[in-house]
């Protein structure tokens, strides 16, 4: 059984072997605790390389109704073992807890975004409390972050890993690399400026290979993507010389490798043009050619209107699409991605 903890200094962070925690959290309204799962593996297996190994965290859960990352991240607490380790893995499956146990995107006791909450507050509402934590405790004895993450009811997305288009080369570059490793069909340059608070921003910010993913969507649990997230992050350990083995092909089917495309600029999500209902017209993962009808928008209030047609305002591949039928006005409806021969392609 997971050993609770009240205070992130009752954590030895440094403890040989594998630890279970609960990290208890308490809530801002009543006498109670989210108890949010952490595992601690510390390696025992000697480092081969002569080099210090880099450490590893891995989240799921950072939105509660993603639920590839979730699996995965508590499929490695179960599997990964010291003796299979050199350095330090820090994994926590379900970084919203609270949010996990709702099957909602925010935490239902603050109304908190995690993914919007970083750097946190010490002193903040619950979500902050534990953002904070991740910034102050995990962060620093790592130096690769893993953000597994899925569109919930958000949107649908093409199997993919992400990353910002960060500004240094050195780190942009070993970012792509690494982010390869989980064999996707697409790797994601996405904007920086849809959003701040992000996880994967703040680590960055820190000069750390942050690498997140787009594992699922539907709420459902997408069994290729929790096979991409939990053998993907097995492959980067393995990069750095912290588990044994050869780096191995996930997706053997698939001839080519990992396409890397880019959707850094706000232009490419296009949003809703009206409230409606989305009928897409090409698959997720689709290449797709400028004005190409991509769907249709429909509106009942007089079902014998016409639909509204959209089209590609690119050439690309789909790469996101609204993930439910109805759609409100605003929402992004579908971002295009292109394809780029390298992570410093502008």
């Amino acid at each position: 059984m997971p050993t609770i903890i009240h205070h992130p200094d009752q954590i030895d962070f440094d403890r040989p072997g594998k630890h279970h925690y609960q990290v208890a959290f308490h809530l801002d309204s009543g006498w109670g605790y989210s108890l949010v799962p952490l595992t601690i593996i510390n390696g025992t297996r000697p480092v081969l390389s002569g080099a210090t190994p880099p450490g590893l965290a891995a989240f799921g859960g950072t939105h509660g109704n993603e639920w590839e990352g979730q699996v995965a991240v508590k499929q490695l607490c179960q599997e990964l073992n010291p003796d299979q380790i050199s350095g330090r893995v820090i994994l926590m499956p379900q970084l919203s807890q609270s949010a996990c146990a709702a099957n909602q995107r925010v935490s239902p006791f603050d109304g908190v975004n995690m993914n919007r909450a970083f750097p946190g507050n010490s002193r903040g509402s619950l979500s902050y409390r534990i953002a904070h934590f991740v910034k102050s405790q995990v962060f620093p004895r790592v130096r690769v972050v893993v953000d597994v993450h899925a569109g919930g009811r958000e949107g649908g997305f093409a199997l993919c890993t992400s990353f910002h288009p960060v500004a240094d080369p050195a780190q942009l570059a070993e970012i792509s690399r690494v982010a390869a490793l989980f064999d996707t069909p697409f790797m994601l340059i996405y904007s920086s400026q849809m959003a701040s608070g992000l996880l994967t921003d703040e680590a960055e910010a820190e000069g750390k290979i942050a690498i997140g993913g787009e594992f699922g969507f539907g709420e459902s649990v997408n069994r290729r993507g929790v096979l991409h997230a939990f053998a993907g992050i097995q492959n980067v350990l393995r990069h750095y010389g912290m588990f044994g083995g050869e780096i191995v092909r996930i997706d053997p089917t698939r001839r080519r490798a990992p396409l890397l495309v880019d959707a850094r600029n706000l232009e490419d999500y296009t949003p809703c043009p009206e409230d409606g209902v989305w009928e897409p017209l090409v698959e997720l993962g689709d290449e797709v050619e400028e004005e190409q009808l991509v769907g249709r928008l429909h509106s009942f209030a007089d079902h014998t209107a016409a639909p509204r047609e959209l089209r590609a305002h690119r050439n690309g591949f789909m790469i996101m699409m609204c993930g439910t039928a109805q759609c409100r006005q605003g929402t992004t409806l579908f971002v295009i991605a292109r394809p780029v021969k390298s992570e410093t392609a502008a």
